[in-house]
């Protein structure tokens, strides 16, 4: 294994016993397993539940939700170590409810939250997040999926497509437009909906890569959603949803960093055990200064991450400049983790191009990684907004 981890104070003795106890849990419920879930295109519902009962879901939510408060660098490990199963679609669902529980946690009120987010850390409900629409893909301030005020409910009609655990989840956080006429950014508000309501149908998508990952298309006909299920106020849910751009580009950004440490790691070993013209491949320069390249991406990038949490953790550095580094750092992780799996394919050969090699399922997943959470092409335009550029 080639490791580097250049800045041990950003983890305390605690930090490590977590990331320890998650990598021995990863070891053995997850990694063994994570090839055959994958081909048949789901995983046990049950891992919710044991990964509740390891009180890895309530990292960083309040102890009366059922929680264990934290700082952000038990976030990284828990997506650092999930992702060192090579698997990300495993990942994606598992840990959705770090995209589609933050706002309810955030801006619910306190009866909402008390009866969705224990259920959820406890890993007996799913939580998902929807957003993106068919016509808006990134564009979140486009959407027009609209919810209109009926007396105590909001008739809710529109789409929602690309949703991870679209299929199974309980519990939906949904983007809608609630400004009668409004445009833009203005106008969005933030609802939780309960899946069973009536009017809500869900389609599965099919997809290039994360097989494992349920993923969804949904369709809301005049779903009536309790007023008392808004997150936060009325026509302001962009800031919400803003909010949670950010630890989820974050959250992104280090297990791209893993991915990418998985593709050097199998790379290394196959380059060492296998032998070419009697010599293992290892022995040759031009594997060598692939693997160097692969390093040198991997420490750079993670770097980047890992000093952006401890900026983020301690509120160091203007609001603007810090959303410029979040998107930097999922692009500079992202494209790690693309040109690492690039690498280990072709280190690996024939070998790289069957299925079952881990280096294979991340090279298929690399895009998708940089598709989702603001594709690279608006990451890097927002990135030179907040810069004045």
């Amino acid at each position: 294994m080639i490791e580097t981890r250049p800045m041990p104070h950003y983890f305390s003795a605690e930090h490590e016993q977590y990331r320890s106890s998650l990598r021995d849990f990863v070891d053995r419920e997850i990694a063994p397993f994570v090839n055959d879930w994958d081909e048949s295109e789901t995983f046990p519902r049950d891992l919710y539940r044991k990964f509740g009962e390891l009180g890895a879901l309530g990292i960083g939510y309040a102890e009366d939700l059922g929680g264990t408060p934290a700082d952000i660098f038990y976030h990284l490990i828990t997506s650092e170590e999930v992702a060192r199963a090579g698997c990300g679609g495993l990942s994606a669902s598992l840990l959705s409810h770090t995209i589609g529980l933050p706002p309810v946690a955030a801006y619910g009120s306190e009866a909402l939250k008390r009866r969705v987010v224990p259920p959820v850390l406890a890993g007996e409900k799913i939580s998902a997040l929807a957003v993106t629409e068919p016509g808006g893909g990134s564009d979140v301030a486009s959407l027009k999926c609209t919810a209109v005020r009926d007396g105590e409910h909001y008739v809710l009609s529109g789409e929602k497509t690309f949703i991870t655990s679209g299929m199974r989840a309980d519990f939906i956080t949904v983007a809608v437009r609630t400004g009668p006429g409004s445009k833009g950014a203005g106008g969005v508000s933030a609802l939780l909906v309960d899946a069973d309501t009536p009017g809500l149908t869900r389609t599965a998508l099919k997809k290039m890569g994360w097989w494992c990952s349920d993923t969804a298309h949904l369709h809301f006909e005049n779903v009536r959603v309790p007023v008392g299920n808004l997150l936060g106020t009325e026509h302001e849910g962009f800031k919400v949803f803003m909010k949670n751009f950010n630890s989820e580009r974050l959250s992104m950004s280090v297990a791209a960093c893993a991915y990418a440490q998985v593709c050097l790691d199998e790379a290394l070993a196959w380059a060492r055990d296998r032998v070419t013209f009697g010599q293992p491949l290892s022995h040759r320069q031009v594997i060598r200064h692939k693997l160097v390249d692969m390093a040198l991406k991997v420490d750079a990038a993670r770097t980047f991450v890992y000093e952006l949490a401890w900026q983020l953790e301690h509120r160091h550095g203007d609001p603007e400049h810090l959303v410029a580094r979040a998107c930097m750092a999922k692009i500079l992780s992202t494209q790690a983790m693309q040109f690492c799996a690039d690498q280990a394919v072709q280190i690996l050969g024939g070998m790289g191009y069957m299925r079952g090699t881990r280096s294979e399922r991340i090279y298929r997943e690399a895009k998708v990684m940089i598709i989702g959470g603001g594709s690279e092409e608006i990451l890097k335009d927002l990135t030179a907004r907040q810069l004045g550029i």
